[in-house]
């Protein structure tokens, strides 16, 4: 708390114990609405996290700025989570159960989405989780908002089975993240009449990958598709650079890009790297350009690493307040019901509706690959739907579901 906000907070105080007692009472009826964020700010995802905390925090600000919701400022209770699951827990247990906050934001790795779900399942704590994700989530009382494979893998095998071959290599981060991920790309890959010469998953304190890169080499696939994950992963695309391989075998990524690649690693590695998100910064829309323009004010540095990461976090926010505003309350059954309206926002990406038999979004996403250090747009796809999680997953005939849904082959 700085000095001032600490004056301006004393000053509160006295006026409140001077003022008659109506007063003193439409204050107190007036108490804030409580938001939970649980993200990393430090830790292996630390640098992703960091940017899913200013983004939350921006959000917020303009929402009160404006007023807040219900003539009700909120209230941002946010947690360091450290990439570390027992945190998670223990800090969901806090939120939920100590602190009764009104609506959580968070978690980035899938493996901590499902470690506090059932957590907000049982406390009936509403949660939003807006990380770019394998898909399948079906839970009455959560919200996705990243995008899931139907949405953006499928268009990246797409253009890679046209363009670079149809026989592949996948590697993978060893965790349900990267395991089902793998699972859609095969799928994906078979659908467009390719094969899958193998998989590699490596665990997410791997740093060498020499014995994975000789695999692939004797494999001899005609492109590689990359699910890795967090910092230590991001080793992968240097040394595949430096073995000149990357000059050899093209690379497709689910994740690559949504950190700081772009910026910390040099163009010979980064350039070609063919990616599928829901947002990326160099959209040339003007909500994208507000968007980007607007978070890099608010950080107060000149932020070029918004990915989808951000942005999906920001439409979890503005959906839920626009939610809240729809359905009078903050009260969770109020608010999933106006969400489950069919509700939708202008969000930087472009027009994002939440689905009411999912609760995944309808979206636009967009297919890029990275040139000195800006992402070209190579093709856009307005309205996709999370057909993922759509073909099994209805919340509408069936609000009782707490599942997560997997490939089916």
């Amino acid at each position: 708390m700085t000095r001032r906000r600490a004056l301006q907070l004393g000053g509160l105080g006295a006026g409140m114990l001077a003022a008659p007692v109506f007063v003193r009472q439409g204050f107190a009826k007036e108490a804030p609405i409580k938001m939970g964020s649980l993200l990393d700010a430090t830790g292996p995802l630390g640098l992703e996290g960091r940017r899913m905390i200013k983004a939350t925090e921006y959000a917020v600000s303009q929402i009160n700025e404006k007023g807040g919701l219900l003539g009700r400022q909120i209230e941002l209770k946010a947690f360091d989570t450290q990439s570390d699951i027992k945190l998670y827990t223990q800090y969901a247990q806090q939120l939920a159960m100590r602190d009764k906050v009104d609506v959580i934001q968070g978690g980035i790795t899938s493996s901590s989405r499902e470690a506090i779900r059932p957590i907000f399942d049982r406390t009936k704590t509403l949660y939003f989780y807006n990380t770019q994700y394998e898909g399948g989530v079906c839970d009455h009382n959560v919200f996705c908002t990243g995008t899931t494979p139907a949405q953006t893998v499928n268009h990246l095998v797409d253009y890679a089975t046209k363009n670079w071959g149809k026989k592949t290599y996948i590697i993978a981060a060893d965790y349900n993240y990267g395991h089902i991920t793998a699972d859609w790309m095969k799928k994906f890959v078979t659908a467009n009449g390719g094969a899958v010469a193998g998989v590699d998953f490596l665990p997410l304190e791997v740093t060498n990958f020499s014995s994975t890169i000789s695999r692939i080499q004797q494999a001899a696939p005609e492109f590689v598709l990359s699910a890795l994950v967090g910092a230590n992963h991001l080793g992968f695309y240097r040394q595949w650079d430096a073995t000149g391989m990357k000059a050899k075998i093209p690379v497709g990524s689910s994740v690559f890009g949504l950190g700081d690649e772009l910026q910390a690693m040099d163009v010979s590695t980064t350039d070609g790297i063919v990616t599928c998100y829901g947002f990326y910064p160099d959209l040339d829309t003007p909500a994208a350009k507000g968007f980007v323009s607007g978070l890099q004010k608010f950080i107060g540095e000149d932020a070029k690493d918004i990915s989808e990461l951000a942005t999906a976090t920001y439409d979890g926010v503005m959906l839920w307040a626009k939610a809240v505003e729809k359905a009078g309350s903050v009260e969770a059954a109020k608010v999933i019901t106006a969400l489950e309206s069919g509700l939708s926002i202008d969000a930087p990406a472009g027009k994002v509706t939440m689905d009411p038999k999912t609760h995944a979004t309808i979206r636009p996403t967009y297919l890029a690959e990275p040139k000195n250090r800006k992402w070209e747009i190579l093709a856009t796809f307005p309205d996709q739907y999370p057909a993922d999680t759509g073909g099994r997953c209805d919340l509408i005939a069936k609000p009782d579901t707490k599942t997560q849904f997997t490939p089916q082959f």
